[in-house]
């Protein structure tokens, strides 16, 4: 490299606005289709279990406390997800969405990553354990 060349980078680049961006401070629109956080909708689910089958990170888990009375909580592992939106395609009655505006994910605690969705009495029994004689994971088949 010519040394007149490198002066000539060198002393355009004082010139030049930054190309840096000043998040966290400024924050643009996320893109429109962009594959943020896992939503669960329980109102329309089955319990089948496709969704945690499918998922090739194995962050999901759909555990049915009941299957007549529509009885189930998923257990959804944020540190293991691959935001592939694998679980949203398999799952044929529409629960699972991913968030396009959800997506600044990173936390200090690794209790912030095991997310659980369901009824709160039924979430509660299962970190309790009183139900794990009753519970089955609908993925184990």
């Amino acid at each position: 490299m010519k040394l007149t060349t490198m002066w000539k980078d060198a002393l355009g680049s004082l010139i030049k606005p930054a190309a840096t961006q000043r998040y966290p401070f400024v924050r643009r629109e996320a893109p429109e289709h962009l594959r943020g956080q896992l939503h669960w909708d329980p109102s329309a689910c089955t319990g089948c279990g496709l969704c945690s089958k499918d998922c090739p990170a194995d962050a999901l888990e759909v555990i049915v406390l009941d299957k007549k009375a529509k009885r189930f909580v998923m257990h959804y592992h944020v540190d293991r997800c691959t935001f592939c939106a694998q679980c949203v395609a398999s799952c044929r009655q529409g629960c699972l969405d991913m968030e396009s505006d959800e997506w600044e994910l990173a936390a200090l605690d690794p209790r912030t990553f095991d997310i659980y969705y369901g009824n709160e009495a039924d979430i509660a029994s299962i970190l309790d354990g009183s139900t794990e004689e009753e519970a089955e994971p609908a993925a184990a088949g």
